[in-house]
């Protein structure tokens, strides 16, 4: 257990690093963004204050909601906006720690999943194979659903599924790695029932 905790801990660094060169100050992030003028985000700034009430995720308009909001849905324009009544720095540094502790808890639990098949999957290709694979599923699942189900644009969302799978694709190979190379048994075999 001692050297999936290690193992997390370095596994949360790669995955930190990997965050920063998606989202950090190179201005990558561009990448999957679209952006506005001072004026134009400054308007959309007024708009949204004068209309949401308080923090959370709005469909603009939200379909089933009335029978207006129904039509306008199919009419467009459309928005979902994750909305935040209050600013904080955009380098908050509160963020970038409480990123770390949740990417440590991250890698602690695909640790555990690799504990969990260690005497199935014994040596390192076989257990990087599963963790990798798992990465891409989980990314594929969290974020290319988004296009699909709430017909968002897709460039941002390849973007975050190319970050997610890349940060962990490498936590999970960092993890198989530091995990100990299992002696399983012909017991041990997977059997044909």
């Amino acid at each position: 257990m001692i050297r999936v905790i290690f193992g997390s801990a370095v596994a949360s660094v790669a995955m930190f690093v990997i965050s920063l060169i998606f989202f950090g100050p190179l201005g990558l992030s561009n990448l999957g963004t679209r952006n506005v003028d001072d004026g134009q985000a400054a308007a959309v700034q007024q708009a949204l204050a004068a209309n949401l009430p308080r923090t959370g995720t709005y469909f603009v308009p939200e379909p089933g909601a009335s029978a207006a909001q129904t039509v306008m849905y199919g009419q467009g324009p459309i928005a979902t906006i994750h909305y935040n009544t209050a600013g904080f720095p955009a380098t908050d540094p509160t963020a970038l720690i409480g990123g770390l502790v949740f990417n440590f808890l991250v890698a602690l639990t695909i640790g555990a999943a690799l504990i969990g098949i260690d005497r199935r999957v014994p040596d390192f290709p076989s257990r990087a194979r599963v963790a990798v694979l798992i990465a891409v599923a989980a990314a594929t699942f969290t974020r290319l659903g988004e296009p699909i189900y709430n017909h968002h644009d897709w460039g941002h969302f390849i973007y975050l599924f190319v970050a997610d799978a890349l940060a962990l694709g490498a936590a999970g190979l960092i993890l198989a790695y530091f995990l100990p190379v299992s002696r399983a048994g012909p017991e041990d075999a997977p059997t044909d029932v």
